[in-house]
């Protein structure tokens, strides 16, 4: 058995399809078509159905998902602590935060970061996927939610507050408690439970939705183009042109925002280089 078609199985049996695994490995179809059929004469079983849906793990192919899971922590875990005593300034970083954070907080410090270390490649991933520390999907992580993995340092970094904003010069202004005939530029469904969708529900509970993202950068620019009222984050709003700031009588709620590493990672130099500038320029 090699641990390569190993990862190839985890993929698949992770993403679903084919195609998918491909991508997420950065293989072509065909290849990882061979290396999972090679892995199945190997084992002499057939780890996988094929259906219309996409893949779907036998029963065979889950006893293999169990053993090849705590290979690939034993892989991963050899590879971070190697990786946690490197002490040259130079490599890669994988850094996760959400869309708007990385294009509007992070930016700046990167840049700065970039010229001080310009042999540090500092990998932005910037979407609504948590990527795994343990599993290296990032080497540093922002997010609004605290860690609760044993095995990841984290920090609250910042408190960033929110705005409710509507296009400059627009004359409604909805009283709070009603917001009867408000067009509304709200979160996807899949992210309808955050903080400010909920308050922004409450508080104007009779206006209508006329838009839906999870991102802030759209939602942001659907309110400069008079879609309608929107809740963003005030580093975001306050520098956007077209809006303006209202006041509903109330403030939505703010977010923490939180950043965190592996463990074993903690005396990785260019993490480190990279943490403390984040801290000196962001931390509150």
């Amino acid at each position: 058995m090699e641990w390569s078609d190993l990862r190839i199985f985890l993929a698949v049996a992770r993403e679903g399809t084919l195609g998918a695994a491909a991508r997420k490995l950065g293989q072509s179809q065909p290849t990882m078509g061979r290396r999972l059929r090679a892995l199945e004469r190997s084992v002499g079983h057939t780890l996988f159905q094929r259906t219309g849906d996409g893949f779907v793990l036998t029963d065979e192919g889950s006893i293999v998902l169990s053993h090849a899971e705590r290979m690939e922590e034993e892989a991963l875990a050899f590879q971070r602590q190697l990786a946690g005593h490197e002490r040259q300034l130079e490599g890669m970083l994988r850094v996760s935060s959400s869309d708007w954070f990385g294009a509007h907080i992070l930016t700046p410090v990167l840049a700065e970061f970039a010229k001080a270390q310009p042999r540090v490649v500092v990998e932005l991933l910037t979407d609504a996927r948590l990527y795994s520390l343990p599993r290296r999907e990032a080497d540093m992580v922002f997010r609004i939610r605290p860690f609760d993995e044993a095995e990841v340092i984290s920090r609250r970094l910042m408190h960033i507050d929110y705005g409710v904003y509507v296009r400059s010069g627009s004359a409604f202004r909805p009283r709070l408690g009603d917001g009867k005939g408000t067009p509304l530029i709200t979160m996807d469904t899949a992210f309808g439970g955050m903080a400010d969708a909920v308050w922004l529900k409450r508080i104007l509970p009779n206006a209508h939705v006329v838009s839906r993202s999870n991102n802030r950068d759209v939602q942001a620019r659907l309110c400069a183009a008079g879609t309608g009222l929107a809740v963003l984050p005030r580093p975001l709003g306050d520098a956007l042109a077209g809006v303006e700031r209202i006041d509903l009588g109330e403030e939505p709620p703010g977010r923490d925002t939180y950043v965190g590493y592996h463990r074993d990672l903690k005396r990785l130099t260019r993490l480190r280089a990279l943490l403390d500038l984040v801290i000196e320029r962001l931390a509150d």
